[in-house]
């Protein structure tokens, strides 16, 4: 049986984590991420923050790259001053992302943005980020669910042309669209709930949290792609 394309997934970087008699810090990831990655037919490989200047060597490793979920981005990185909800720093994870987010886009490798990695995306290519929306959100640690719509003629209207529900926890959402990014589903309040690059092979941004439901279509695609890519 033929292996399949080598996916890196971004982690969370944690102090104190617990767990047996151990309190150390950690290089997390829900697991959500990789059994996601494999039930698609990926090999799902995580990647821990590191120095940006190594982000085009790990991306020349992969077939393609996964931007995971996790904490707000910091303001500075669109030109805002953070607002009153806005949630702490995350400083070493937003260089490490950004910079894995540049290298991927320069070698036109495959790429999936998941909630704050579809913010990440946006942010990267110039755009920026409204800061709070309610109704994104439910109680801390439960996700919830809301419609999302396709944008006829996306690359995501082609792998869901349907509305479907989604699995969502979110407090902030794209504001001005990056350089070249399109919207490519939303909503019913109108935020922008999936944004793409056209200009490159396969880049795919979604605002909701795939790897905590049943529909694997867009992570497929990215395998898909990472299997087809030279």
């Amino acid at each position: 049986m033929t292996a399949g394309p080598f996916i890196g997934i971004s982690t969370y970087a944690e102090s104190g984590v617990r767990w047996g008699v151990w309190q150390l810090d950690a290089a997390l990831l829900p697991v959500g991420y990789p059994r996601l990655v494999q039930r698609a037919g990926g090999l799902a490989a995580m990647l821990p923050p590191d120095a940006p200047e190594h982000a085009a060597a790990t991306v020349a490793r992969l077939d393609g790259l996964v931007i995971a979920g996790g904490p707000d981005v910091e303001p500075v990185h669109y030109g805002a001053e953070p607002g009153p909800r806005t949630g702490p720093p995350a400083r070493a994870r937003d260089a490490w992302e950004l910079a894995l987010i540049g290298a991927a886009l320069e070698r036109g490798l495959p790429l999936l943005g998941i909630c704050r990695g579809m913010q990440l995306l946006n942010v990267a290519l110039g755009g920026t980020l409204v800061q709070h929306i309610d109704g994104h959100a439910g109680v801390p640690g439960v996700f919830g669910r809301h419609p999302v719509k396709p944008v006829p003629g996306t690359r995501y209207a082609g792998l869901v042309p349907e509305e479907t529900s989604v699995p969502t926890f979110h407090h902030q959402a794209v504001d001005r669209l990056g350089e070249g990014l399109v919207p490519s589903a939303h909503a019913e309040d109108g935020t922008v709930e999936a944004v793409e690059l056209p200009t490159a092979p396969w880049v795919l941004g979604v605002q909701w949290h795939p790897e905590m439901g049943d529909d694997v279509r867009v992570m497929r695609a990215l395998v898909a792609a990472a299997t087809a890519a030279p």
